[in-house]
């Protein structure tokens, strides 16, 4: 047996025989005696349960199973006060027990994320099966060490015994307790269950009992103790002090309440939101999106002129996109600080301001109306409105608040540096705070905080050690510590003597002030160089040497001259891409870099107009592939014009020479300046390019929301459709089933089933229809996962038609009849549904549904609201595409940016909080509501739930002591939340108010009282009557009930504007709008009706090609499926079909088409016309279209793309492959790629697992590797050796692989070995015990989920990175055992453990834990 096996059963060094008289439980941690003598055992077993009943009974009592029958009896009789002292002691310790446990909703929602084999089961669960049980589970025998039928058990462990006496420990195994190691994962009969329990009963050794009890130690009787009471008392006068100690430690116990972190692992409460962190967030008042967003700055206070200047910085930054009027600046600029101070001084969040503060957005001008001249009754003056900021302006604003901040908070840090370098250095330098007030960029404030750490690095060391802080010493070689010996030699003079400092050169290049010329020395500089050697620097040429390096670090330091080269490289800057030897090879045609690999002098607007190009290039560059470069276009004039403000204008030999020296430190300064620079600018730039990516996702993402429900015919918009939904999955529809549900208009999935082949089979049809006719549907969702699905909607269509099909009635506003339409075959986007699928939230909500069936049940759904099927994806809505390069982007800017749209739309459609609190569903939408987020939605659900679990007013959620409501959100919260949170109005309910049912907020409800008074046409008298009599919303409910909302439209809300604006100084034009629109609809829907996928959209669903990847051209490999005289139809690898005239086979007009080709040959075709709607394709076979490769449309010219080296590089490739002998091969297959390794990985990185390429290998031609994708990021290259080849580039007739596995034909190969070892990959990660993440993550849980329970074991599967095909089974027997693992590789339709297969999970299981007990009982007998 191996180490590793030895310690994780024995754990410790065996005791001597000294020690062997006691052991110690591993599981309970208690001591016992050890039985020397199985046969004592036995024969004192009469004592012993006698002992044990008595024991038990006391047990019992403690733990509450069974009522002492002397509880009622009066204790004065029945007890001492020593024995009322100790049940005293018991009843508290029962009573803080019962306390410490915690919240049952806490417990739950921290459930959720535990599988159900690791949960702990409530104590009482254990208790009652030991009372079934009776005298087995007897535990006066003491604690019993768990046998090996327990170890990695998924049961939960039964209750330990109580604490016994300090023994030392002893880590033995008994060897009875290995006699039963596997648990019970088959069903067996229950007699024999029953037995085999009695027989492990008889066979357990038991702890000696005692015999007798000893009234006292000292052997006294009676009277002698009470005559030693007599003389010493019985110590009851100090019985005071020993309460009194109780009292306070009873008191400390109180103290130490029991909380979540205390139970679960930090990793669990940080991903439910339950930390404290969370919580904080929870429950202050304060949009939970700004609490998170300024978490880093909740120490900055901006305000009075601070506050000004972040308006400035925000509105110069946003202006030059707005594109609007010279004449807006102003109010352009008055409107951003009107928004900054909602969000930042009243905590407003961007939904609240778009929708309640819109006329602060906009800009009204009074002008004359040139009608009024020729119609006096038209108004005289009319209001021209100009958007100034748009939502996505709002948003913008936001985040450029938090750049702000961080920059707010640098430049303080720096002011404060600056300070002390005057107050305690006495140093001055007034280009410092000149530059700080010019700065706006994050990159200005890094070039003065260079410069400051620099130029003043001795004064900062010393200001550092005064206030304690110590840095390690530098080497003496330091770059730094050579600059301030030069500083503090002569050579510094030097410096001074090349005329002019760096900071006023750089001063001359910006053109600011007046120029200053560069002085000469009266000497040249290699005689000024000899006078002032030293001993640091003791000759003249290092003298020179060292104060050109000097001075030019100087100028590169300079932030004036880093501005100066920052302004040229963003206007003059030009990027070219090299490739680098990597590359070469790596980036072929077909590869996505391709388009970049030999791109060049792009400008920085150019690449503006392309930000995913620029992204590229970076991407690449981070993977080693090429090589980014920042060149200036007008680089000598650049240089020549830096030279002029540097050198002097006099004319000697020795201005000469000065000037040469100049030029060399000019030189030296160039090359660090550009290097920093051109960094900084790509930085910046790759930003520019995310944010513009981001915004496109985001776009696109906005789309797709702004979607209403499928709209039924009749119905008003937003009305939800009851569905029938199909789909085929990837099966054939004319040979598989397809499955359907029908859905109705609440989400309720009501039936399910499969039909057969519903375009020939009149049985199957039948059924079709009378499922129609029984049920209408307003509209029938169709979707799958492949082209077949294109032939299901056409049956279905046909279907329709024939039968005339139609949905419900509904009427006509044209004739005013009743009249019915045949029924919608609709494609659904089904991006949502396949991730819904097999989701675990899937399986929650349907467990004993189909995939397929869940499929459809996600696709009625998403008709019924798209809106609703997003949000309730959360964090995965990242893995949809909404561009093709936004890969490219951050996952958490992605993410943050995709939240955004969701806010918006949730927010302008509103939520019904009622029915959220009721349905999960509509619950995933409240995160998204304006002040919400995930953490404060779980609170609000849970504090409505508190109140009763209905809200009946706005008002009430921010708590109604008088009806006993809690608050729900604070008055922050509520604020920004109250109008997007909507409750039914009840007409029968004389409380219920009907504003609350409208996108007006309750700020606002008296001006809509006021407006429907007017249109009612009430006076002051009459509104007060009814108020007093019905409450405040009386006149609303009024105007509702006589069905008068219409006479709203007839109100002049113009002169209302006017009159809250004057006496109240509120702009409340465009809020009176939304008021009179409410009245008329409340919550009306306002998203864009539901939109139909184009024909596009559809092909690249059901095919997963684009235009990119199948374009007209291509050459494409092809399975022929029929072969005719006149024409072969053939298959594409996508799954289209190809036709094949019988002129497109051959250029032989004589041949005859079954001559060349037969049926099942796999050819390589051109594509000649690709029809997209009708999935078709126009194919040619002949020879000399296939000898013209595809080449993508290339509208580069010869100043943006490198030719000559694209050429050259070709050749040289070509030249390469004619020196190795080596010839690519192609195989006719529509899996084969010409890729190596990396290339084949690369390729499978954005395919599902058990995606498949089959490749040359570099064995030869008598070998093919086979690659296929294990999980993400492991990919097995599988070497597969060719028998029996006819030539020596055909497919062997023979496959083998590893010398056991033989097959006929790569298809075969790929069917019966790769996907079958596919399907068992999946069992295993879809097992409980899989663990996703790496082996650490895997040797962390079980060492956290040890250390939490020290007497459970535990084992676990976890994927092997570094082996593919591989995983580890780790296991862990008990805290003090080290984590050992077990391979197990994957084979096709087994698992491999130590040699032996196993076809299924728990056949593997139950191998490892007969394995393990054989183990250990090789161990035990060993060790006998």
């Amino acid at each position: 047996m191996s180490n590793s096996m030895r310690d994780l059963i024995v754990g410790e060094a065996e005791l001597d025989d000294e020690e062997d008289d006691e052991s110690f439980d591993e599981e309970t941690g208690e001591t016992r005696e050890r039985a020397r003598n199985r046969d004592e055992d036995m024969d004192d077993s009469s004592e012993e349960d006698e002992d044990d009943d008595d024991e038990e009974e006391a047990r019992k009592i403690r733990e509450g199973f069974i009522v002492d029958e002397d509880e009622d009896e009066d204790e004065d009789l029945v007890e001492d006060e020593d024995e009322r002292r100790k049940r005293r002691k018991r009843k508290r310790r029962q009573e803080r027990e019962e306390e410490a446990q915690l919240d049952e909703e806490d417990l739950d929602l921290i459930g959720e994320n535990i599988p159900e084999w690791e949960r702990k089961q409530p104590s009482e669960q254990s208790k009652f099966k030991r009372l079934k049980r009776g005298h087995r589970d007897d535990d006066a025998r003491g604690p019993e060490r768990r046998g090996l039928n327990d170890i990695f058990s998924d049961e939960e462990d039964e209750d330990l015994a109580e604490d016994r006496a300090y023994a030392r420990p002893s880590h033995r195994a008994d060897a009875e307790d290995m006699a039963d190691f596997i648990e019970d994962d088959f069903l067996e009969d229950e007699d024999e269950r029953t037995r085999q329990m009695e027989d492990m009963e008889v066979a357990r050794p038991r702890d000696k009992g005692i015999a007798g009890r000893i009234i006292d130690r000292a052997g006294l009787d009676k009277d002698a103790l009470e005559d030693m009471e007599a003389i010493f008392g019985n110590g009851e006068d100090y019985q005071w002090a020993l309460d009194e100690e109780e009292e306070e430690e009873e008191r400390q116990r109180e103290e130490q309440t029991l909380e979540l972190k205390d139970v679960f692992e930090p990793s669990q409460l940080a991903e439910k939101l339950l930390t404290d962190e969370d919580n904080a967030i929870r429950f202050t008042d304060e949009p939970e999106r700004f609490q998170l967003d300024r978490k880093p700055f909740k120490h900055l206070n901006i305000q009075g002129e601070q506050f000004k200047e972040e308006i400035q910085w925000i509105a110069d930054l946003m202006w030059p996109k707005k594109q609007l009027s010279g004449d807006l600046h102003g109010p352009f600029q008055k409107a951003v600080g009107k928004v900054l101070e909602y969000f930042v001084l009243e905590d407003l969040e961007v939904p609240y301001v778009f929708q309640h503060r819109k006329d602060y957005l906009i800009h009204a001008r009074k002008v004359r109306n040139p009608e009024h001249r020729d119609d006096p009754e038209a108004p005289e003056y009319i209001v021209n409105a100009e958007k100034l900021l748009t939502q996505d302006d709002l948003w913008r604003i936001l985040e450029l608040d938090i750049k702000y901040r961080s920059l707010f908070e640098k430049r303080a840090a720096l002011e404060k540096t600056y300070d002390n370098l005057r107050e305690v250095a006495q140093a001055t330098d007034d280009m410092i705070p000149e530059m700080l007030n010019q700065a706006v960029t994050m990159e200005e404030l890094q070039d003065l905080q260079d410069y400051i750490n620099f130029q003043y690095a001795s004064q900062l060391k010393d200001i550092a050690a005064m206030n304690g802080v110590v840095k390690g010493t530098k080497r003496p070689g330091a770059k730094s510590s050579i600059f301030e010996r030069v500083r503090k030699s002569n050579a510094y003079k030097f410096v001074k003597a090349y005329g002019i400092s760096p900071d006023r050169l750089a001063q001359n290049a910006l053109r600011e002030g007046k120029k200053v010329i560069s002085d000469d020395e009266q000497s040249l500089p290699i005689d000024l160089a000899d006078r002032l050697t030293d001993a640091d620097f003791p000759t003249g040429d290092q003298v020179m040497y060292q104060a050109r390096y000097m001075y030019a670090e100087e100028l590169f330091m300079s932030p004036r001259m880093r501005k100066h080269f920052r302004q040229h490289f963003y206007m003059m800057g030009e990027i070219s891409c090299h490739r680098t030897e990597k590359g070469l090879r790596r980036i072929d045609e077909s590869h996505p870099y391709y388009e970049i690999k030999y791109l060049i002098n792009q400008t920085i607007s150019d690449l503006a107009r392309r930000p995913e190009l620029f992204l590229k290039m970076m991407r690449a560059e981070e993977e080693g592939l090429i090589e980014v470069r920042l060149r200036l276009q007008n680089e000598k004039d650049f240089r020549r014009q830096l030279q002029t403000e540097f050198i002097s204008d006099n004319y000697s030999e020795l201005a000469d020479a000065w000037n040469e020296e100049r030029k060399k430190v000019l030189d030296l300064a160039f090359i660090k300046l550009e290097k920093v620079i051109a960094k900084g600018v790509k930085d910046s730039l790759r930003t520019a390019c995310q944010e513009e990516l981001l915004k496109l996702c985001r776009e696109e993402y906005s789309k797709r929301l702004d979607q209403a429900p499928y709209k039924p015919k009749g119905m008003v918009l937003g009305t939800t459709p009851r569905v029938l939904a199909l789909s085929n999955g990837m099966g054939d529809p004319a040979r598989d089933p397809i499955f359907w549900v029908w859905v109705e208009e609440d989400g309720r999935v009501i039936e399910h089933g499969k039909f057969g082949n519903l375009a020939r089979d009149e049985s199957q049809r039948e059924a079709f229809v009378e499922l129609v006719e029984r049920r209408k549907p307003d509209v029938i969702g169709v979707s799958g996962f492949s082209t077949e699905t294109h032939r299901l909607v056409r049956d279905v269509e046909s279907l329709v038609n024939e039968k005339r099909l139609t949905g419900p009635e509904f009427l006509d506003p044209d004739s005013d009849d009743y009249r019915t339409e045949l029924l919608e075959a609709v494609i659904v986007n089904d991006e949502v549904a396949r991730l819904y699928k097999d989701s675990p939230r899937a399986q929650a909500d349907h467990p004993t549904l189909s995939s397929n069936t869940r499929y459809c049940v996600a696709l009625a759904r998403y008709l019924q609201n798209p809106m609703k099927e997003y949000a309730a994806l959360g964090k995965d809505v990242t893995s949809l595409l909404f561009n093709p390069c936004q890969h490219l982007l951050p996952p958490e800017k992605l993410l943050k940016h995709l939240e955004t749209s969701m806010v918006d739309m949730v927010n302008l459609c509103g939520v019904d909080i009622n029915e959220a609190v009721g349905d999960t569903y509509t619950a995933n939408l409240l995160p998204y509501i304006a002040g919400l987020g995930p953490r404060k939605a779980t609170s609000v659900i849970k504090a409505i739930n508190t109140n009763g679990g209905v809200v009946n007013s706005r008002d009430e959620l921010v708590g109604d002591p008088d009806n006993n409501k809690l608050p729900v959100v604070g008055p922050r919260v509520w604020n920004n939340c109250a109008s997007f949170l909507y409750i039914e109005y009840d007409a029968t309910n004389p409380t219920s108010e009907p504003l609350d049912n409208t996108r007006v907020h309750p700020e606002d409800y008296e001006l809509g009282r006021k407006m429907a008074a007017d249109a009612l046409e009430l006076d002051e008298e009459d509104v007060k009557a009814e108020t007093d009599e019905n409450g405040a919303g009386a006149i609303v409910r009024k105007l509702f009930k006589e069905d008068e909302q219409e006479k709203v439209n007839e109100l002049i809300l113009e002169e209302y504007a006017e009159q809250l604006e004057k006496n109240y100084n509120q702009r409340k034009r465009a809020t009176l709008e939304t008021i009179r629109a409410e009245l008329q609809a409340p919550y009306e829907e306002l998203r864009r009706n539901f939109s139909s996928l184009t024909p596009d959209q559809i092909f690249v669903m059901f095919t997963g090609e684009t235009k990119d990847s199948l374009a007209e051209g291509m050459i494409v490999p092809v399975n022929l499926r029929v072969v005719k005289d006149d024409f072969a139809i053939a298959k594409l690898d996508c799954g289209i079909e190809g036709r094949i005239e019988a002129h497109e086979v051959s250029h032989r007009s004589n041949a005859s088409i079954r001559d060349v080709i037969h049926v099942g040959q796999t050819v390589q075709a051109k594509i000649v016309d690709l029809n997209r709607k009708e999935f078709l394709a126009k194919l040619t076979l002949r020879e000399d279209a296939l000898r013209r490769p595809y080449k993508k449309h290339n509208d580069h010219d010869r100043g943006t793309w490198d030719f000559r080296l694209e050429d050259d590089d070709k050749e040289a490739l070509r030249e390469k492959d004619k020196t190795t002998g080596r010839t690519q091969r192609v195989i006719k297959h529509p899996l084969f790629k010409p890729f190596n390794s990396t290339q084949a990985e690369e390729f499978l990185g954005s395919q599902a697992q058990g995606d498949v390429v089959i490749r040359p290998s570099s064995k030869g031609n008598d070998h093919l590797t086979v690659t296929w994708k294990v999980a993400d990021g492991v990919y097995q290259h599988i070497d597969v050796l060719e028998l029996q080849k006819e030539t020596e580039f055909s497919v062997g007739k023979t496959l083998r692989i590893g010398g056991k596995y033989t097959y006929t034909d790569l298809d075969e190969l790929i069917v019966d070995h790769v996907k079958a070892m596919a399907k068992k990959v999946d069992e295993m990660m879809g097992h409980e015990k899989f663990k996703k993440g790496s082996v650490a993550d895997a040797e962390k849980w079980l060492t956290s989920y040890s250390d939490a329970n020290p007497v459970r074991s535990v084992y676990l599967f976890c994927i092997n990175p570094k082996r593919a095909g591989y995983f580890y089974l780790c296991f862990k027997a008990s805290k003090t055992s080290p984590i050992n693992m077990w391979d197990v590789k994957v084979v096709p339709n087994a698992f491999e453990m130590k040699g032996n297969q196993y076809p299924y999970m728990l056949a593997l299981c139950n191998g490892f834990k007969l394995r393990f007990n054989s183990e250990m009982s090789k161990l035990q007998q060993m060790r006998r």
